[in-house]
């Protein structure tokens, strides 16, 4: 009797801090549609089943179904910064692709800003960086989202378009063994990791391993790449991001490899910029495969 009575109060005092059981999360819109381009804040599914990443939807009047667009957006390895990034908006870069006929997604990825959680895409200290394992953890966090969305009735099932930033960039090279006819063409702005090594510009981690994870990226790849970069790219400088796109397409993958003009003062920031989408516009028509306005226009 004593040893039961014993039991039973370890288990008042242990049950009371036992962590509570997470509800089953809610994903889809979590506010309400506004300004120009119907911002809206959604939750989607992360690799964490316990926490719904916070992203913005953007998109063109009327029903659809919309071609899909996601923006992937950089990263950081330090926690600091990580933690205290704002949402993701790449406002002209959606603004670009709403007004032709897109649906823009951009999430936020898992250890950043207010989505919070484990960091899953930590590629290690600069020596011993995993560039592989980092950029295939970005890409399976690009296709949880993308796939959510793909299944809702104003998005398009097939044709989407993954444009990437940075470590979003590296992710979506990783991803670019994806099905073809889910993801249509993938677009890297400066793809890569490990910039700025030791806060040096010009510097890149461990840089034959980053190269070498491209070229194992390539072996693999179904779906074509443009990638794109600032002449004025301190991070992954033009003769470099040449270097990473020789790379992946000698492990067999398509990269259509372009630099654009030097824009503002740190060129590997020019996508989120007004002037550094008008820059790349040209080029992102190209690699959306849109149509030439001179074509399109009555006679």
């Amino acid at each position: 009797m004593r040893l039961l009575n014993t039991l039973a109060l370890l288990l008042l005092v242990v049950l009371p801090t036992a962590p509570p059981v997470r509800g089953q999360l809610t994903f889809g819109p979590s506010g309400q549609e506004g300004g120009p381009f119907r911002r809206q804040e959604w939750r989607v599914p992360s690799p964490d089943t316990g926490i719904a990443a916070r992203a913005l939807l953007f998109r063109p009047a009327g029903a659809g179904p919309f071609r899909l667009a996601l923006i992937a957006h950089a990263s950081t390895q330090n926690v600091l910064r990580r933690a205290q990034m704002p949402q993701p908006e790449y406002r002209a870069l959606a603004a670009f692709l709403v007004a032709r006929g897109f649906a823009v997604l951009v999430p936020e990825r898992l250890g950043h800003g207010a989505t919070g959680g484990r960091y899953v895409e930590d590629q290690g200290g600069c020596d011993e960086a995993d560039y592989a394992r980092a950029g295939r953890a970005t890409a399976e966090e690009i296709l949880l989202a993308l796939s959510y969305l793909q299944k809702q009735d104003f998005i398009r099932k097939d044709a989407a378009v993954v444009i990437g930033h940075s470590a979003g960039g590296w992710g979506a090279l990783a991803l670019a063994d994806a099905d073809p006819k889910a993801i249509s063409a993938i677009i890297a702005f400066a793809p890569g990791r490990g910039g700025h090594a030791d806060d040096e510009p010009n510097k890149v981690c461990a840089p034959h391993t980053l190269l070498a994870a491209a070229a194992g990226f390539g072996k693999a790849a179904r779906i074509p790449v443009t990638s794109l970069v600032a002449a004025n790219d301190s991070y992954f400088v033009p003769a470099f991001s040449q270097r990473l796109a020789d790379a992946f397409r000698s492990g067999g993958g398509k990269d259509d490899f372009r630099t654009l003009p030097a824009v503002g003062s740190e060129g590997h920031w020019m996508i989120e910029l007004d002037a550094g989408v008008q820059a790349a516009s040209s080029e992102l028509a190209r690699a959306l495969n849109l149509p030439n306005p001179a074509a399109t226009k009555k006679p």
